[in-house]
């Protein structure tokens, strides 16, 4: 009991030098589990998405729809039991800063999704609307919608102004469900672009797939790319998850780029600390000096150094850790919902922890050492 004595009052010895590193340690580890939890909303989309779900698109590129006729042969197709359309809407709410993701769906889409949540009657209201559409729960908490108001979205890949009429809102099985989307009916999109541009029409963005069998994905994707190879517009069907996969994988420099930055911010914070480490083991040589004369060995004094260390490094660690998940949802009401899903994981914390560890540990080493090695006479010498 009086080691931890010792430890903690000298820890406590110079309070404004302690206060000051617990505090960057504090907004070190804070920042590193912001820049995990933005890393972790990155992936959130594909870690959400569904292996038993396939999508299929223009092998070239998305960018290139595929024909409607292609609808029925896919569904065809041995061990498909699901086929939905859904076509990229990309529209502006009043200003481009209200991003938000649109989609054109067939109306049986929601069958291939049971992760939201809609009340019967609400489906009941859309089918019968041709102007109907769906909200996320994240997007009318965002911009207050709901039932029975009208949208209005500006086009740009298909111009004109679009009123939609909110006749449901989908609530998400749990937190990881992503409800920050608007959808309506393919149908709908169809007929007015057949009216004004018709060779747009009957064409499709993506198929989602429904698999009998999700361990056969793999072999169904296959059958699928099959039957349109030599085409016109051959086929790419993969996992929904691989799908949403490919998309982040566009950002993959910037992903890296802020996991480097968040280790830095660590690095930074530990030469800090073993800054101040060393600072007081400098002042403390005739304190080492005359512990050694008395008779205790270079582990008890090695183990104040570290000692110290670890309280102080506990102490900015634990407030950072716990500052980390007020911070994120502060983060994300800041942002405007960039990031629907923004949840300090358990993983995070955890890596929050094991930096603040290393911190101590690493800090602690060289001053550490020479506090073991201080010579009695040299220490008692240093006096004044």
């Amino acid at each position: 009991m009086y080691l931890v004595k010792l430890i903690t009052r000298n820890a406590l010895r110079h309070r404004l030098r302690t206060t000051l590193t617990v505090l960057g340690l504090t907004i070190a580890v804070l920042a590193y589990g912001l820049l995990h939890t933005v890393v972790d909303a990155w992936y959130a989309g594909a870690a959400a998405a569904s292996n038993a779900r396939l999508v299929t698109r223009n092998a070239i590129s998305l960018v290139f729809p595929l024909p409607l006729s292609y609808e029925n042969r896919i569904r065809g197709v041995e061990g498909v039991t699901t086929v939905a359309r859904s076509n990229w809407f990309g529209g502006v709410y009043r200003d481009p800063k209200n991003f938000f993701a649109q989609f054109a769906v067939s109306d049986n889409y929601l069958d291939l999704y049971p992760e939201f949540i809609l009340p019967a009657a609400q489906r009941a209201d859309y089918l019968r609307d041709r102007k109907g559409c769906l909200i996320g729960r994240q997007l009318a908490t965002q911009f207050g919608f709901k039932v029975g108001d009208v949208i209005p979205i500006k086009g740009t890949i298909f111009p004109g102004i679009w009123d939609f009429v909110v006749r449901g809102i989908l609530d998400g099985r749990d937190e990881s469900t992503i409800t920050r989307q608007l959808i309506f009916h393919w149908d709908y999109l169809n007929e007015s672009v057949r009216k004004t541009t018709p060779r747009r029409a009957d064409q499709v963005g993506i198929y989602v797939l429904g698999v009998a069998n999700p361990d056969e994905a793999a072999e169904v994707s296959r059958r699928v790319d099959g039957v349109f190879k030599n085409s016109l517009a051959e086929t790419l069907t993969e996992t929904e998850q691989a799908f949403q996969l490919g998309f982040v994988a566009m950002s993959n420099q910037i992903i890296a780029a802020i996991r480097v930055v968040s280790y830095v911010v660590i690095l930074i914070i530990m030469a800090v600390m073993a800054n101040a480490m060393a600072m007081s083991a400098r002042e403390r040589t005739t304190e080492y000096a005359t512990l050694k004369a008395l008779g205790f060995g270079p582990a008890f004094l090695g183990l104040l150094v570290f000692g110290e260390s670890i309280v102080i490094c506990t102490i900015g660690g634990g407030l950072g850790m716990l500052a980390t998940p007020p911070a994120a949802s502060f983060f994300k009401q800041a942002t405007g919902g960039v990031f629907p899903v923004f949840r300090v994981s358990a993983q995070t914390v955890g890596l929050q922890a094991a930096c603040a560890l290393v911190v101590a540990l690493a800090a602690a080493i060289v001053p550490a050492v020479q506090a073991a090695r201080v010579r009695i006479v040299e220490g008692l010498r240093a006096i004044g």
